[in-house]
Order: C-alpha cells, then structure tokens, then sequence
C-alpha cells in the first residue's frame, strides 16, 4: 500500500535461527558506489533496517532461498575503506564478499589486488563476486577485465543509477552465501561461536579483554607470523 511504503520496517531478528542467518561483506575503494547498489537493491517497496557506526553500516534483509527464510546482513564499510585497509573484525563470519570497482576510475581497479589479498587473509574459502560499477557506457561492458579471470571469479556489470543487473547480483550473492554456510566446514568460526558465550563472565576483572578479543588477536597475530 502507497501509505505504508515509507514506513521503517522493524525485523525481529530472534525469531529467525542463527543457522538461517548469513554475512554479506562489501569491499572496494571509496566512492564506487557500494552503499547505493545495497540501497538499490532493497529500495523497491522495502526501506531496510538500517544501523550505523562510524566504521560501518548495517542492512538487514530477508530474503528466500528454496522456500527457506534467510535473514541477511550486507555490511558496508561507511567510509573506513579510505584507510585502504578493514578491521579484522569486519571479515568476521563472512559468508560472501561483493567487491566493487568504478569503471570509470582505474585506480579502484587497480586496487582489487590490495582488498582480495585482505579478503583472502581472513576469509581465504568465502565466495567473492566482482562488480564493475557505474556502466553508463554501454561500450565498457565489453571491455575484457583480466582480475575476474585470474582469480576466477564471477563478474558482474551493474549501475546503480539505473538498477542493470543489481537484483540479480544480490540474489546470487545471497545464494552463495547460504551454499557456502551450508557446505562450510569452517571450523574457526565455530570455535570464535562457542567462545561468544563466555564474552561476559561473572566476575570478569574491567577492562579485562574476553576471550573472543584475545583469540582473535592471537590468532589474526599467528597469521601475520606476529
């Protein structure tokens, strides 16, 4: 109804399974227009739930997968990509990354390298899909970016200004986020899992670091051979 398009839709998150939840993570140089693809996405009849920080934002959405409720969380970087560079907590149980370049600015392709390294030190399995944004000339679709092939990775061409093949870049993202969560045998994120329950602990000294922060760092330290 026209009267309830512009209301705030409130999702309540518990009544979905933790097990029907996936992380989509988005990366890329600032200003490729990661935040409007995930808003163009959701805008159609749906304003989502929205939660910011100074280091990122939040979108939650449902969506169906085989008649399955799926809650999905698209993360974007708010800005924190300017520093070239995410907060290992950002990756942390990703089920898929969307990583955005402007084809029109070669510098963000060109630092594709840099965030698929990133990506891959902390989520090395997780399914990456590359998108070429911003395709007002149609003669840019054409144009053979060679990263997709190396690393074998699915490309898209989209415009977030006139919506081309965002539905369908988001609906397959999605997909392979729950094919992957499905199919994972990730067995750190099921350890850093069963540590989230002892995050508060009666009697913990303040300023005490949980044992989730002290894993974590331990074990982002023990990949950096630190």
């Amino acid at each position: 109804m026209a009267g309830d398009k512009g209301k705030h839709c409130e999702l309540d998150q518990e009544k979905y399974d933790a097990h029907d939840n996936v992380k989509i993570i988005c990366l890329g140089d600032s200003a490729v227009g990661k935040s409007k693809l995930v808003e163009r996405f959701l805008m159609d009849g749906f304003q989502p739930q929205q939660l910011s920080t100074y280091a990122l934002t939040l979108y939650k959405h449902t969506a169906t997968v085989d008649g399955k409720t799926i809650l999905v969380d698209f993360w974007d970087t708010a800005g924190q990509e300017r520093f070239q560079s995410m907060h290992a907590s950002y990756y942390h149980k990703a089920h898929a990354c969307i990583m955005v370049f402007d084809v029109q600015r070669k510098i963000t392709y060109k630092n594709l390298g840099t965030w698929y390294a990133e990506l891959r030190e902390f989520r090395p399995e997780i399914p990456c899909i590359l998108v070429a944004n911003k395709i007002d000339d149609i003669q840019m679709t054409q144009k053979n970016f060679s990263f997709a092939k190396k690393f074998s990775l699915p490309l898209y061409f989209v415009s977030a200004a006139d919506g081309t093949n965002v539905v369908k870049l988001f609906n397959d993202a999605i997909r392979l986020a729950v094919a992957y969560k499905e199919s994972s045998q990730d067995f750190m994120d099921e350890v850093l899992q069963e540590l989230e329950g002892f995050r508060t602990i009666p009697g913990q000294m303040q300023g005490q670091a949980s044992p989730v922060t002290l894993f974590t760092e331990l074990q982002v330290g023990a990949e950096r051979g630190g």
